[in-house]
């Protein structure tokens, strides 16, 4: 019965174009149903619960997927979200991997790592999750969002603040080992091209940033280089089109080295890095 259900679902979500039917028709099965996705069996005909087609046709406008259950997966982290905080997307992952990966490489006893807008908290969780003796410090200037970024951090040993990341932790002031960021980078002209479940459920602050989208990123350029101790590096991710822009943003005359793009799992540019030049 439930799997006949959950196929008539994805059907539904196919129509409406939701990327990935299958998966979010079994998502929501076990939600409601209070099961694991692949105990989707063990669910008897008598216990099917009506609910499910509420939450379906919810996720058919385009309601965010996390939305719905509440809950998004980062790396090993199960966060909280819901209206008025970024989403995290698997392709932030990426960005951690590499900034976890630069980290280890420093042989800092306690390294020091800034996070800058940090949104539902998942960057800098993950960071203080897998490198164990960081010092993980994170701003967001969202009251919004922090609402949800508060519940995902409590009892973490993260430095939370409200603020501008532009002019954030000048305690901090080259002292840091990295910088890291997923700021808003789609570029105002892209507005009608943005999937429904980030243009009509992310918050704006989140997404958009000037005319080509790198506005913010410009200014986190000075922002990073302010904070970060010389050697100390800097992750950004940006959108898979801005790739080769970004790293012309980090250029030796302002003070870095080593600028360079990544590809995510997709094989897509998806993040830049650069590194504060010594004296």
């Amino acid at each position: 019965m439930l799997l006949a259900e959950v196929a008539q679902a994805t059907q539904r979500l196919a129509d409406a174009g939701v990327p990935s039917p299958r998966n979010d028709a079994e998502e929501l099965a076990a939600f409601v149903h209070g099961v694991k996705r692949g105990e989707l069996h063990t669910v008897k005909d008598a216990d099917f619960d009506a609910r499910y087609w509420e939450v379906i046709a919810r996720r058919e406008q385009r309601e965010p997927l996390q939305h719905i259950t509440g809950l998004a997966y980062f790396r090993y982290l199960e966060l909280q979200v819901g209206p008025g905080v970024f989403v995290p997307r698997p392709e932030t992952e990426s960005v951690v991997g590499w900034a976890i990966d630069a980290v280890r490489a420093m042989d800092v006893v306690e390294p020091l790592i800034v996070d800058l807008c940090t949104g539902s908290g998942a960057i800098a969780l993950a960071l203080a999750q897998e490198v164990p003796r960081s010092r993980v410090h994170a701003v967001e200037l969202s009251e919004d969002a922090l609402t949800w970024t508060r519940k995902n951090m409590e009892g973490s040993r993260v430095d939370l603040r409200q603020g501008n990341a532009l002019d954030a932790f000048r305690d901090l002031d080259g002292q840091v080992d990295l910088v890291v960021s997923n700021p808003p980078y789609i570029p105002l002209t892209e507005w009608e091209y943005v999937a429904p479940e980030a243009r009509d459920y992310d918050p704006q602050l989140a997404l958009f940033s000037g005319e080509d989208g790198l506005d913010l990123i410009r200014g986190l350029e000075r922002t990073a280089h302010r904070l970060l101790r010389p050697g100390g590096v800097v992750v950004i991710e940006h959108a898979d089109t801005q790739g080769g822009q970004v790293p012309w943003i980090f250029t030796e005359e302002r003070g870095w080295a080593d600028a360079a793009d990544h590809p995510d799992l997709n094989n897509r540019p998806r993040f830049a890095t650069a590194r504060k030049a010594l004296p």
